[in-house]
């Protein structure tokens, strides 16, 4: 990881419907006025800490890199009293949070990466034609969550039976903290998340904190990332792609929920696009090949040239 310098600090938010003061924690590592134009990393989850993105880092040397924990998660504010409000957490409040963030910490211009959940943010702010947005990478993001649910099937169907079972019994019965439902989530994960013999402590502690509080991922996701059940279920992004003008980095792992069907439209709806799958990896290619992902990715943005 990076030593260039690291700055952090928390971002006022106004939600009025939150009923306390609201912050977002941020992290920034390198120089934030430089003039080499910030990457803004989006996390997925919902509401995934920013740890698990450390990876990311690795480009500090080559322009600032800012790290954020949205409200829910991490090091920003936090509202259990909130779980099960639909209405509150919304993709509007998290687009209304980004904006807030970068007018906080007075970026002219901004380059931005998002992961997963993150990607599907990073459209959804791409399609509005921030003026401030220069490029975009778009990381094992789906443009539907109907096309995500299909990958999940898909990929399930090449574990053991055992584990199809417990997930297929456990859903039915709405049982998602049975041990055995865990266990064969956990499955899932090693084969279909990070497919490395061991966790990379970033990822742990990400994880660890989700556990904690999943207030925002149980209202807005569902109890599991296999079955989602909550609102987003419904999110499709589809129709708007031709909005996204910037030019755009598009990528995932070979064995993952956001491949094939998931992200084609990206490729094929977007004007500037450069397409790339990591053939070892899995829904986090930026552990699972760290280096020749982030040399991708650093290529892409400091290019003079667009896709």
């Amino acid at each position: 990881m990076t030593t260039s310098a690291i700055i952090e600090g928390f971002a006022p938010l106004e939600v009025p419907d939150a009923g306390k003061p609201c912050q977002t924690y941020y992290k920034v590592f390198g120089e934030l006025y430089s003039g080499k134009v910030p990457i803004v990393i989006l996390n997925g989850g919902p509401a995934s800490s920013h740890e698990y993105m450390l990876s990311f880092a690795d480009l500090a040397s080559h322009a600032p890199v800012i790290f954020y924990d949205p409200i829910g998660c991490g090091r920003a504010t936090h509202l259990p009293e909130k779980n099960g409000d639909t209405a509150f957490w919304t993709v509007q409040l998290y687009l209304n949070e980004f904006h807030n963030l970068v007018k906080h910490l007075r970026l002219e211009t901004y380059d931005v990466v998002g992961h997963s959940w993150g990607a599907m943010l990073a459209m959804e702010i791409a399609v509005g034609q921030p003026k401030e947005l220069r490029r975009l990478v778009l990381a094992s993001g789906p443009v539907s969550m109907s096309l995500w649910i299909a990958g999940t099937r898909k990929w399930l169907k090449t574990l053991p039976q055992d584990v199809q079972d417990a997930v297929s019994k456990h859903e039915s019965a709405g049982t998602f903290s049975s041990p055995e439902y865990q266990t064969a989530v956990a499955e899932y994960n090693k084969h279909f998340t990070l497919r490395l013999e061991s966790l990379p402590e970033e990822v742990v502690k990400t994880f660890a904190l989700l556990a904690e509080d999943p207030t925002v991922s149980n209202t807005i996701l569902g109890p599991s990332v296999i079955t989602v059940t909550g609102p987003i279920k419904a999110w499709d992004i589809r129709p708007q792609l031709h909005k996204i003008s910037v030019p755009v980095l598009l990528t995932n792992g070979e064995y993952e929920a956001a491949s094939g069907d998931a992200v084609t439209p990206i490729f094929q709806k977007v004007s500037k696009v450069k397409w790339v799958t990591f053939p070892k990896s899995a829904h986090m290619a930026h552990w699972g090949e760290r280096e020749r992902y982030m040399q991708v990715v650093g290529d892409f943005l400091q290019s003079p040239q667009s896709v």
